[in-house]
């Protein structure tokens, strides 16, 4: 009897970073797919939404597909102002099509606000629906540390397990 080839899934990693927008120049937080009223926003080409960045760029990096730059940089102008909800839907979308399927995405940012943990549930039902795949997200802060320390942006790093649907496919 032969043996069945065995699937082996691959891992990813992304990092996004964001600053805050200038104060004569403010945006809206758009963070972990969710509208933070009264906070500060993130300057970036689209929404600034670094969890879903990185959420979406580890996806291209398990799948060995490139980067968020490749599939939606600065040159690309149909991507200004954008949803982060909207590019990780399409990073997912995209990682499939390449012969993935998607195990889950893991993302951790570092800010010292807003406060996660009330909104944790829904900001992982909405990245979850986005990647159509389970999204989990935490929060910490850099003890007044660095650049997320002094308040001068957020940073997020993810994790993503891609498995290919036949076996064998090394991507």
């Amino acid at each position: 009897m032969e043996e069945a080839p065995m699937i082996l899934p691959r891992t990813g990693i992304g990092l996004d970073v964001h600053a805050y927008a200038p104060a004569e120049n403010p945006r809206p937080l758009w963070l972990g797919g969710l509208l933070w009223e009264g906070e500060r926003g993130l300057a970036g080409h689209s929404d600034g939404d670094p969890v879903a960045h990185a959420a979406a760029d580890a996806l291209f990096s398990a799948a060995g597909i490139g980067d968020l730059g490749t599939h939606f940089g600065t040159d690309r102008p149909e991507f200004a102002g954008a949803s982060g909800v909207t590019l990780l839907a399409e990073a997912a979308r995209i990682v499939r099509a390449a012969g993935f399927e998607i195990g889950n995405v893991a993302v951790q940012f570092v800010a010292n606000r807003p406060k996660f943990g009330p909104r944790r549930q829904e900001s992982q039902d909405v990245l979850s629906a986005a990647a159509e795949a389970p999204v989990s997200v935490t929060a910490t802060t850099s003890d007044g540390l660095g650049f997320t320390g002094r308040a001068e942006g957020i940073s997020a790093i993810a994790t993503a397990l891609v498995y290919p649907r036949q076996p064998g496919r090394i991507g």
